[in-house]
């Protein structure tokens, strides 16, 4: 009679099944304001349950507001209920999404490590130590800094592999680079300059951070050096220049001294900021890292940093290096987002640095990745001949490719998808389209080099099917 039908064997109790049953009818318009409702006897009695159960579903109807119910009178369904059905159409996949479930025969991805090298147990071990040795105090909140164990740490570390002078309590953790310019665009809102100056092409993820906290996006074009600074602009209502000088993404190159000091100089006359991110330097295979930028001044770049690519992206613990006057407010950004990093995670890392596991791990992959490196470019070479030309240092975990005369458009990546092969033209990256049509990306880190050769013989493939 009352269209209800309950599940003995469901893990949701038969009560709230009822009050499903009951609240779904009202909320259709099936049961009406005022109709008046079975007693909890008569309804458990048609549907075999306890009374208890029936009262169970009332109460919870009645503490909704669903029912009224006086005492010596059969409980109503309450006035204005009725919601009229809303059917849900499914989201539009945007182009450059794909879903998980995609099985890619040839996956060259960029910014992925390969995350079969890391030392998983002993990782495990290190969170489980320090988990126990963890001081009862910082199970609590310990504030938006970090742990001070961890910043100490990471301060040494960057002493001893770049040469970088830094305070720890100048340096400030956070959950991965990302999250570090979303604090930092909320916090340059302030600044009363509406601009950001990124370089183009840049990182994709990066720039749409920067435009969803409103910022206006001034392009300034990226060559074979890396930024140009004879294009940024001599009166800008800028608040920072977003740049990645030691190994830019994507095009790969160094920013080198000249235009390092001019970026400096433009930045102090400008009274502006420089946001230096620095997200794989450590993988350099001709050399040592990279000074940073950071260096040359410290109270105008915010340095940002991250372990996602050195250790695995889901550890998500990265750090900024902020000038004083910024960081009352960065403080109280942080504090009233997510408070604080997990303390766990941040004490086993501070193990790994302090005992040298983190360097020993970085040179390992290093060496294995330099040599992944040269098998890509030992195959492209055996692939395409003389007619291509690699841009950048010989670092990071990708590599930006130039075909002359190609042009690896939208259709390119439709085309690729096809084929089961994920690639990135380097036009995807940039923000006036058009300039880098000629070029792709291949992330290879993560790749053995069996699939190194056979990817580029199923892009080959590819290319000739265009």
């Amino acid at each position: 009679m009352w269209g209800i039908t309950l599940v003995r064997n469901s893990e949701i109790t038969l009560a709230r099944q009822l009050y499903q049953s009951l609240q779904e009818q009202m909320l259709q318009g099936r049961l009406r304001s005022g109709d008046k409702l079975p007693s909890t006897r008569e309804l458990a009695k048609e549907l075999t349950v306890s009374r208890n159960t029936v009262y169970e579903a009332y109460e919870m109807l009645a503490a909704e507001g669903y029912i009224v119910s006086r005492q010596g009178s059969p409980a109503r369904v309450a006035d204005n209920l009725a919601l009229e059905t809303i059917q849900l159409s499914s989201p539009k996949r945007s182009a450059d999404t794909v879903p998980d479930s995609v099985h890619y025969l040839a996956d060259f991805r960029t910014g992925l490590p390969d995350l079969r090298q890391f030392p998983r147990y002993r990782w495990l071990q290190q969170v489980h130590q320090a988990s126990e040795t963890l001081p009862p105090g910082q199970w609590s909140y310990t504030g938006p800094e970090g742990l001070t164990v961890l910043r100490e740490q990471i301060a040494a570390w960057l002493l001893r592999s770049k040469g970088m002078t830094v305070d720890p309590q100048d340096l400030f953790i956070t959950a991965g680079a990302t999250h570090a310019l979303h604090i930092l665009a909320g916090l340059l809102a302030t600044q009363k300059k509406p601009e950001i100056l990124v370089e183009d092409p840049c990182h994709l993820g990066m720039l749409r951070v920067l435009q969803q906290n409103n910022f206006q996006i001034r392009p300034v074009p990226v060559d074979e050096q890396g930024l140009n600074t004879a294009f940024l602009p001599k009166e800008a209502q800028a608040c920072a220049v977003y740049v990645t000088p030691s190994h830019q993404f994507p095009l790969g190159s160094i920013l080198p001294a000249g235009r390092r000091t001019a970026l400096i100089t433009y930045a102090r006359e400008q009274e502006m900021y420089l946001i230096e991110d620095d997200y794989d330097s450590e993988f350099r295979y001709t050399g040592s890292p990279i000074t940073p930028l950071y260096s040359l001044d410290p109270q105008r770049v915010i340095y940002v940093g991250t372990f996602s690519k050195i250790l695995f992206p889901a550890l998500r613990i990265g750090y900024v290096i902020l000038p004083r006057p910024l960081q009352a407010a960065w403080r109280r950004l942080r504090l009233y987002t997510d408070v604080q990093n997990p303390p766990f995670e941040q004490a086993a890392l501070a193990d790994f640095l302090s005992t040298r596991k983190l360097e020993r791990h970085i040179q390992s992959m290093r060496r294995l990745y330099g040599q992944r490196r040269q098998i890509l470019l030992q195959t492209l070479t055996e692939t395409f001949g003389s007619g291509w030309q690699v841009w950048g240092d010989a670092a990071g975990l990708h590599v930006a490719l130039a075909f002359p005369g190609s042009n690896f458009d939208r259709n390119f990546i439709s085309h690729c998808q096809k084929h089961s092969i994920r690639i990135t033209p380097v036009d995807e990256h940039s923000i006036i389209k058009g300039r880098h049509l000629e070029k792709l990306l291949l992330g290879y880190g993560h790749l053995e080099p069996q699939e190194i050769r056979q990817g580029i013989a199923l892009l080959a493939q590819c290319l000739e099917r265009k």
